[in-house]
């Protein structure tokens, strides 16, 4: 985890770590100041995987319960719902392998912004894929988190949709013009 030091001088962090959502107490302080300030989160696959789902849902807008038998594999096929996003400038509907988890612990209030769903290959159940969350905590600045749930499979960074949409979603998170 990043140390208050680290992170004082970050607009954005990216997570690409397997069950991010485990922090200790000091961790979730600097993470939450670091929320405070108006800090980015961007979050891929497993980075929503922890023990305490209805916590890290507040800090992304969706969280996974870790060990909860909870994926989906196969052909993710997705729906843009939100195509004015500047995230989703350009995008189409698509399909991808890749994994997908469908028992997410969603953020009460406020909400996420869904921006693509699919069904799962499993059962046919529409869950969103693809998120964003805006958060204030007391006193703050607005943090802002964008969530692509998938990432298993390494070469689905290189379709050139996820590869814009990826980057698109940093900059957003950062608050920083998408283009």
């Amino acid at each position: 985890f990043p140390t208050a030091q680290e992170i004082a001088i970050t607009d954005v962090m990216v997570m690409y770590k397997g069950d991010a959502g485990y922090m200790t107490a000091t961790e979730r302080a600097v993470l939450e100041d670091y929320m405070k300030r108006g800090g980015g989160l961007v979050s891929f696959h497993d980075t929503l995987c922890g023990d305490d789902p209805q916590y890290y849902s507040t800090i992304v807008g969706g969280a996974k319960k870790h060990g909860e038998q909870n994926f989906s594999s196969g052909a993710i096929k997705y729906t843009i719902v939100d195509k004015a996003s500047p995230i989703m400038k350009g995008m189409t509907d698509f399909e991808i392998n890749d994994e997908a988890f469908f028992k997410i612990t969603w953020a009460q209030a406020p909400g996420i912004k869904v921006l693509a769903t699919a069904p799962m290959p499993s059962s046919g159940e529409v869950v969103p894929q693809m998120w964003t969350y805006e958060r204030t905590i007391f006193g703050g600045q607005a943090s802002r988190a964008f969530v692509w749930m998938q990432g298993h499979t390494y070469t689905n960074f290189k379709n050139p949709q996820i590869e814009g949409m990826i980057l698109r979603g940093i900059a957003w998170a950062a608050h920083y013009p998408v283009d």
